[in-house]
């Protein structure tokens, strides 16, 4: 049986360029978590997000071989510190460690559910949901 998409849903989709888009909630980037990042922490959390694919979340690679094959990153050395400014602001969640040789670390976005899976280091209630809302800039001495 074919799926008949409504006029409003066939509307949205005459009305933006290709299929599947990154939702970034206005929440996310009004926040000081969000507004405080460089461009190339920006461009890895929106590489790291357009992974979701509706079910899941927390399964999210950030590994040298999708970063660099399919995202175009040519340099491992900032990706380490902006995980880390990522994940201090609240902005992804790790949810499996990555281990040598072959496995990798996992991600969530921290502003939509976990879709929880038997491999992650994490039990199903550990997302810190919406946790990039509290974080402050640390004050200027």
């Amino acid at each position: 049986m074919s799926k008949t998409l409504s006029k409003r849903q066939q509307k949205a989709r005459h009305e933006r360029d290709g299929g599947r888009f990154v939702a970034l909630p206005y929440s996310v980037l009004d926040s000081e978590a969000f507004k405080s990042l460089t461009g190339q922490q920006i461009k890895l959390l929106i590489d790291i997000a357009m992974q979701f694919g509706g079910n899941n979340n927390g399964r999210l690679s950030a590994s040298w071989r999708y970063l660099s094959e399919d995202r175009g990153w040519t340099s491992k050395s900032p990706i380490r510190p902006a995980l880390t400014v990522l994940e201090e602001r609240g902005l992804i969640f790790c949810t499996r460690v990555g281990r040598f040789p072959s496995v990798p670390a996992w991600y969530a976005v921290t502003w939509r559910p976990l879709h929880h899976h038997s491999d992650m280091d994490c039990g199903e209630q550990a997302l810190p949901r919406g946790s990039y809302i509290h974080w402050k800039s640390p004050p200027i001495n």
